[in-house]
């Protein structure tokens, strides 16, 4: 394993970024990788569900009701 700031540490950090867990992957750290994904995803799952679920379910109907006033 290499030091601190190595270019083996900057990119797995850098690949960190952009897919969690990924900079444990590059370094071999199999479980610690699928851990951090896992925990990433559902965070995601549970905010866009928080962020879109109700505001998204209010657009869809405020929008069938707009379609079905405008036919009648």
């Amino acid at each position: 394993m290499s030091g601190q700031g190595s270019t083996g540490n900057v990119i797995a950090a850098l690949c960190s970024v952009f897919v969690p867990g990924l900079g444990q992957l590059i370094q071999g750290r199999i479980f610690s990788a699928i851990f951090y994904f896992w925990l990433w995803a559902a965070f995601m799952q549970r905010l866009s569900f928080i962020l879109l679920g109700s505001s998204f379910t209010f657009f869809v109907l405020s929008a069938l009701q707009h379609f079905v006033d405008r036919v009648r």
